[in-house]
């Protein structure tokens, strides 16, 4: 091989092997950036149920109309917590695994349960398309279903 040839041959791998790790950093960039979105809507959502779940008159305007204001306000703290494990999980600081531990350790709040037999199913609904979110909520339901299972065995 001509040393010419040669040059240009270590020019355009070095080149490929440029792009490839340009491109792979553009990806890196972009879920990056999705985490720092998620991040932020979830901190907005937790501030909101935060308002909710500690000022009755905000939480009269929205609590369902067949609902106590002080129930709802207590379901709407299990909420946060629910939606705190969820941010954890879609951000990847749940170990694989380990959700179903932390579901179970939810639903182990009366609270909790009570939240999941009234908005179980449309948090369902919301997860609808979103492989991650379905999957989060399956687990959750799987918890609050076999603590439901138990829990007359323990009375």
């Amino acid at each position: 091989m001509k040393l010419t040839t040669a040059v240009l041959a270590a020019g355009a791998a070095l080149s490929l092997t440029t792009a490839a790790v340009g491109v792979a950093r553009l990806k890196q960039n972009a879920r990056h950036q999705s985490e720092r979105n998620d991040a932020v809507l979830t901190r907005n959502q937790l501030d909101w149920l935060a308002q909710l779940s500690t000022n009755p008159d905000l939480a009269k305007l929205w609590a369902p109309e067949d609902m106590d204001v002080e129930e709802y306000m207590q379901l709407v703290k299990a909420n946060q917590l629910i939606c705190i494990l969820s941010l954890r999980d879609r951000l990847g600081f749940v170990r694989h695994g380990h959700l179903p531990f932390y579901a179970a350790k939810l639903m182990e709040s009366d609270v909790c349960r009570r939240y999941w037999d009234r908005f179980g199913d449309l948090r369902a609904q919301e997860a609808e398309g979103d492989e991650r979110a379905e999957h989060f909520t399956k687990v959750l339901d799987q918890a609050a279903k076999h603590r439901a299972q138990a829990q007359p065995a323990a009375a």
